[in-house]
């Protein structure tokens, strides 16, 4: 029993990883990393290595078409049955769609341009289909399985520099609700995860992200941020059996804080 995660070297995939491998999982995880951060991966992998799981990391993009069939026949070399799929990608463009106008004397800005949006929403977005029928297809992903995507208050809510990856969670959670209906009848789910506001390395890049986090935890009853280990653990309890009439759906895991905005 596996469990592939798409972007799982920080924040909500790591830990994902860990919770999971503790849960009896074997672990697949396709990352992009550069030298500075992989010290942190292969601690990762070792980490769910010295719990006696497979520890399988794949550095490659997840949106490369040719990789991800690669790694696709290697799970299937490897006699993979993966129940659940996180797709948990942080990766794209965060600019203004118009950039607020230039002071005299000052070059005006550029927004958001065609390959950037595009770029923003295949791998942000896209992605969790071409992973999806690829598993299914295959019969790596088959009955009693879980597809989970990470999306975020900012598919809902306007946010600076925020539109490319905004547009991207909106069509994040209707390709799980497309992707509910569809496969149903084989026995899977699928449903977005809407996490409370948490410290990662994603979000610290978003503009204004410390008041975006002051305000989340000022905000949340809990008196906190949540936390990715929060996250990680609830996705555990909804890969469970007895969660199976749980699909099509956008998830809040904050404690409270999106009911208390």
């Amino acid at each position: 029993m596996w469990a592939l995660i798409l972007g799982g070297s920080s924040g909500f995939g790591a830990a994902s990883a860990r919770a999971f491998a503790a849960a009896g999982y074997d672990i697949a995880v396709v990352h992009l990393d550069r030298r500075g951060t992989m010290p942190q991966v292969e601690a990762l992998q070792a980490e769910i290595a010295g719990m006696g799981r497979a520890a399988v990391f794949y550095n490659v993009n997840a949106a490369d078409d040719e990789r991800r069939a690669e790694i696709v026949r290697d799970l299937q070399d490897r006699g993979a049955n993966v129940r659940v799929l996180l797709h948990s990608i942080a990766f794209g463009s965060l600019l203004p769609f118009v950039p607020p106008e230039a002071a005299p004397g000052e070059k005006q800005a550029k927004g958001a341009s065609r390959k950037q949006l595009e770029m923003t929403l295949d791998v942000m977005a896209n992605s969790l289909v071409y992973w999806s029928q690829d598993l299914v297809n295959t019969g790596l992903l088959g009955r009693g399985g879980r597809i989970y995507a990470m999306t975020s208050s900012g598919s809902h809510v306007a946010w600076a520099s925020y539109g490319p990856v905004a547009a991207a969670k909106a069509c994040l959670e209707a390709y799980c609700r497309q992707l509910a209906l569809e496969l149903a009848p084989r026995g899977i789910t699928t449903n977005a995860i809407l996490a409370g506001v948490t410290r990662t390395p994603a979000v610290e890049k978003i503009a204004g992200a410390q008041k975006l986090l002051e305000g989340a935890q000022s905000r949340n009853p809990f008196g906190r941020l949540t936390k990715p280990d929060d996250v990680a653990r609830a996705l555990v309890l909804l890969a469970s059996q007895d969660a199976h009439w749980i699909n099509g759906n956008v998830l809040r895991i904050d404690g409270g804080e999106d009911v208390c905005g």
